[in-house]
């Protein structure tokens, strides 16, 4: 196991024990709560959730597959890698504070027939290792997974930490599958499935305590697939990532208004499932509507608006996004529902719209 010069001995990297910000929380006699922005969950209060999803998931496909490993760019911790780090020391890989560099590395290894997981925050490979994830993995075609946390505004950081342009960065990569799972049960379905599969992925990743609701409806992910979660006759929702969670929940709400919400889950955004997008939306007499935690620019809502274009369908079409603009800090609830994809927002919007 290699250790970079940023390695503390307390097993944080300098990144991660020096850099996380703090943001002040009340308990119930008013004292001041202390917790990490990097870290806020997106669980709402009393929901099922389960711990490091994708690191448990890694570990247990590593015990059958001899070529897995994991590499990360001093972010262990805060991308579940430090389950598999534990388990797996011996293919385990800190890279130090050097996108570059983890990108570099995992396609080499990946030269070598190992299947490579590498692990950072997506501002950072989408941004600082684009050209490397490009030239090095992309071009080559080579069997290398990039699974990224803080996708979106999942984090209240701020700009600098907030990916919401990574999936418009990637989509016009050629030869990368991008993924961005729902929720727990849907990311360790993921792990091996994209590990199954040979070529790049880009996957966006919920870390820490990830929610739990998949499991309830009977859903089995598969790449290339999207997924009809409920069926209804007034409002088609085709969603992806954490918004199919909070599409699920508007749904319950907008049902006691006696509105019928469907929800498409689209978790695989490259290669679009143009064939079922395309069977829904042109039911007649339903609302669509694209929910998306990215920017409206250039991701989800885009690439459906696209493929109903391009084949003549043309419901009446709206989306639920991020703003194009840099986005600000503060509590992950506030910031949700200020841009407007917390669960109240989505059905308060569609609400709007019909």
């Amino acid at each position: 196991m290699t250790h970079a010069p940023g390695f503390t001995p307390s097993g944080l990297s300098t990144r991660e024990s020096k850099s996380t910000p703090r943001t002040v929380r009340r308990g119930p006699n008013g004292e001041r709560l202390m917790t990490s922005a990097m870290i806020a969950s997106i669980a709402a209060p009393g929901q099922r959730t389960a711990p490091a999803p994708f690191g448990q998931a890694l570990v247990e496909l590593a015990k059958t597959n001899d070529k897995i490993v994991g590499l990360t760019a001093d972010l262990s911790k805060y991308t579940d890698l430090h389950v598999f780090a534990k388990a797996h020391p011996d293919r385990f890989y800190q890279m130090g504070m050097a996108e570059a560099v983890l990108m570099s590395a995992a396609a080499g290894l990946a030269r070598e027939g190992f299947t490579p997981f590498a692990t950072t925050y997506a501002v950072f490979a989408s941004r600082r290792a684009y050209d490397f994830i490009c030239m090095a993995i992309a071009e080559e075609a080579l069997d290398v997974k990039i699974v990224c946390a803080l996708p979106g505004l999942t984090t209240g950081y701020g700009p600098s930490h907030q990916a919401t342009e990574d999936v418009a960065i990637f989509r016009g990569l050629p030869n990368m599958t991008i993924i961005d799972p729902c929720d727990a049960h849907e990311i360790a379905q993921a792990v091996p499935a994209i590990a199954a599969h040979k070529g790049p992925v880009y996957m966006r990743l919920l870390r820490g305590n990830v929610p739990l609701m998949l499991d309830e409806y009977g859903y089995r992910f598969e790449l290339g697939k999207a997924k009809m979660i409920r069926d209804g006759r007034d409002v088609l929702v085709i969603s992806t990532g954490l918004m199919t969670m909070r599409a699920l929940e508007a749904a319950e709400a907008l049902r006691r208004d006696n509105v019928d919400v469907a929800v498409l889950h689209v978790p695989t955004i490259k290669p679009l499932d143009t064939q079922t997008i395309l069977r829904e939306a042109g039911i007649g007499g339903r609302l669509v509507v694209v929910a998306e935690n990215h920017t409206i620019v250039g991701g989800l809502g885009e690439a459906v608006a696209a493929t109903l274009l391009r084949a003549g369908v043309t419901p009446r079409f709206r989306q639920i996004a991020l703003p194009d603009e840099f986005l600000d800090a503060g509590a992950l609830p506030t910031l949700h529902d200020r841009y407007r994809i917390s669960a109240a927002a989505v059905a308060a919007q569609i609400r709007e719209w019909l």
